[in-house]
Order: structure tokens, then C-alpha cells, then sequence
């Protein structure tokens, strides 16, 4: 896959306009920058550019506007960080495409930056429209793509326009994710161990079914835990399950059986009255009182599973083993954090929840890679050819 696609250093930018697709989509509060995160990951490839003296155009969606201008979702306090984290002036343009655009963008100096609007202000970035792309393509010489996490979206600015810039390849961010996914999903080293969790079986049926064909030991928590314990008859209280997922839940452990992979499911849990109980209390895996919810994996559970990491040599994580967003049933995610970050294996960590949790813990900085991309991330390990990754493979 790497092989065909066009590293940042083999692209001639040097006074060219770099339309550089971007993952800032952060979390604002009363109209100021939350969480600082994507937009840090984005500074290798950009100052790479500024360097070399690229005039570089900047894009990106932030939220769900569907189409319509929402001034709460606007990326204009994105850019001021920008500008401060870079040291320089940064052009804000409040349009996607149109006259402006192409004057301020035309304007550009070498070394030069400016960030477009929010793409998905244009009702014709997810509709990936062709006319959309074509104006997004008419501000751009070369096309840099650095946002994994909206890799798998056949948008416009991931998909439409990429054939109709000459010049185009993949950022650091990029190449890096894909560098080690392509680690997880070419010959790994084994024992290859996946960890998920979360809340639902139905967000994660191709994932699952992926991952038999793929690793040794298959380590299951979180919510979506419930549906397979459920599956072997525990009644679960008042706990999440999906009834109309019981019978996917049996293949799936049928499947492993068969298949000589092991699957390992809860076999204590934390419960509580409800997500917000303020403490819970231990029971084992067929015990859960009819009026408690299962929120955290148990400390035998953690052990159990504490053993299989520890004697991996490659790991892939989604989704948290609780509600670790409450103290009171943090404990699995965190020692799994730990237990991840302690081992010798290589260690991807998909993006989203697995991320703030990684981050709660305190152990990022021992992760070998931490994903952008939760929804790209499950895509990748499916073994899917993400619609961004494959129009950068496309030659024109």
C-alpha cells in the first residue's frame, strides 16, 4: 500500500499552493479551542511546508453542520491557535470556496498559510458533489492528506478532488498511521492480542470477524461484553445488551472455537445502580443483581487479561472496558491502559475513548502509536481499503 502512495518529502511544493486536508474536528467550548490535540499532530506536516516554502491551504470540517453555516461551529478560534502555535500570521478565509477563497489563497506568499472554513458548511463535502470538488481542486497544485480520521469518509476534500490535483500524497500523520496498522495487519509478530471494548457488538461485527482470522487471543470487556455473556445464558440485570445480537454473539464464539482462537470474556464485573453511581461493588459474570448494570470488568478479569498482554508481542486496543468517563468504574480501563503500556509488544491504540482513556492513565507517552482515527482505526483492522487512502493510490 505505501508503496504507492507519495510521501510529504517526494512532493514539489516549493511556491505552490498545498491544499493541505486536515483532522482538526476539536472540541470547542463557548466558542474557544478545548483540547488542543489534533491540531498538534498537524504541525510536522504544516511546518514541513512552511519550510519549505509551500503557500499552504488548510481544510477541514469541525462537527456535523449538515450542509447549513453554524457560527458555533466555525474553525476561525482554530486558526488563531494555529497562528499561535506556529508563531505567525495565519489567514482565516470565512468561505469554503467562492471569490474570496481564490483571492486570499492567490495572495499566498511562499511560506504563507490559510485556513478555509468548515468544509462541511458546503452541503457538497459529504456528498462528495463534483462541482464542490472541482472548486476545492481549483485552489490547490498539490494535495497533501494528513486527516486519517475521516480517511474512510468518500467526501469531497478525502475523495472528489484528489483526481484532479496532478501532485498528490499522504502527510506525516498519515503515513504514520498506516505504517503501523500495515505492522498489525502484515505477518505481526505473535502471540497477536486484540482488546476491545465499548458499548455495542453492532459497531464492531466486522471488526470481530476480522480479528478471528487475525490474532491468537481475542480479549473482550466494556459494554459490548454483555451481549456475549448474555449469549452463554447470564441474565444481566439491568445491564446494556443487544437481544438482536445474541445469536451474532454465539457465531462469532462458535467461530473462535473453531478457528483455535481464544476469547476471553469477563469473569467478574463492577456493578452499579446506574453510570453515575457514585460506587459499585464486585459479582461474578452470571451474578449481576436484576436491578444493577455491569460498568467495569471485575480484578479477577483484569488479571485474566492482565496474563494474555503481558505475553503478547502485539496488541491492537478499541473501545474502554467500562464507564471509565466515572472514577467508581474507571479501575478496568486503567490497569488495561497500564497493563498495554507496560508490555513489550508492539501497541496500537485505537482512537476515540481508547484515547481519552490512555490519556486518564497517564500512559500515553509508552504506547508505541496512539490512532487518530476510532472509525478508521476499525476500518484498517477489518481489512477495508480506507476511500482517502485509495484516491491517493489513484493515478492520474
Amino acid at each position: 500500500m505505501l508503496e504507492n502512495i507519495r510521501r510529504l518529502d517526494d512532493l514539489p511544493v516549493e511556491g505552490r499552493r498545498v491544499f493541505c486536508r486536515l483532522d482538526l474536528n476539536v472540541p470547542l467550548r463557548d466558542g474557544k479551542v478545548g483540547d488542543e490535540t489534533r491540531i498538534r499532530a498537524a504541525l510536522p506536516t504544516i511546518r514541513y511546508l512552511i519550510d519549505m516554502g509551500a503557500r499552504v491551504v488548510v481544510a477541514s470540517h469541525l462537527g456535523r453542520p449538515k450542509g447549513k453555516v453554524v457560527e458555533s461551529l466555525t474553525l476561525e478560534p482554530v486558526a488563531a491557535i494555529l497562528a499561535e502555535l506556529l508563531d505567525q500570521d495565519v489567514a482565516f478565509i470565512p468561505e469554503t470556496v467562492g471569490d474570496t477563497a481564490t483571492k486570499v489563497v492567490s495572495d499566498l506568499r511562499s511560506g504563507g498559510i490559510a485556513v478555509l472554513e468548515n468544509l462541511r458548511f458546503n452541503v457538497g463535502e459529504t456528498k462528495n458533489d463534483a462541482d464542490f470538488s472541482k472548486q476545492l481542486a481549483a485552489l490547490a497544485d498539490v494535495y497533501v492528506n494528513d486527516a486519517f480520521g475521516t480517511a474512510h469518509r468518500a467526501h469531497a476534500s478525502t475523495v472528489g478532488m484528489v483526481s484532479l490535483v496532478a501532485d498528490r500524497g499522504a502527510g506525516r500523520l498519515m503515513f504514520k498511521e498506516l505504517e503501523f496498522f500495515g505492522r498489525l495487519l502484515q505477518e505481526p509478530e505473535r502471540p497477536f492480542v486484540a482488546v476491545l471494548g465499548g458499548a455495542k457488538v453492532s459497531d464492531k461485527i466486522g471488526v470481530l470477524k476480522s480479528l478471528l482470522n487475525r490474532v491468537d487471543r481475542l480479549l473482550i470487556g466494556g459494554a459490548m461484553a454483555n451481549t456475549f455473556l448474555a449469549a452463554k445464558g447470564a441474565a444481566m440485570g439491568a445491564s446494556l445488551v443487544e437481544r438482536d445480537k445474541l445469536v451474532v454473539a454465539r457465531e462469532l464464539l462458535a467461530a473462535a472455537e473453531a478457528r483455535d482462537v481464544g476469547i476471553l470474556l469477563p469473569q467478574d464485573l463492577v456493578v452499579g445502580a446506574d453510570p453515575d453511581a457514585v460506587s459499585g461493588r464486585t459479582v461474578a459474570w452470571d451474578e449481576v443483581p436484576g436491578d444493577a448494570m455491569a460498568l467495569d470488568i471485575g480484578p479477577a478479569t483484569v488479571d485474566a487479561f492482565g496474563a494474555v498482554v503481558t505475553g503478547a508481542r502485539t496488541l491492537f486496543w478499541n473501545g474502554p472496558m467500562g464507564v471509565f468517563e466515572n472514577d467508581a468504574f474507571a479501575v478496568g480501563t486503567t490497569e488495561i491502559a497500564r497493563l498495554v503500556a507496560d508490555s513489550d509488544a508492539l501497541s496500537v491504540v485505537g482512537g476515540g475513548d481508547s484515547v481519552a482513556a490512555i490519556n486518564k492513565a497517564q500512559v500515553a507517552d509508552r504506547i508505541s502509536h496512539i490512532s487518530t482515527g476510532g472509525g478508521a482505526s476499525l476500518e484498517m483492522m477489518e481489512g477495508k481499503t480506507l476511500p482517502g487512502v485509495a484516491a491517493l493510490m489513484d493515478q492520474i
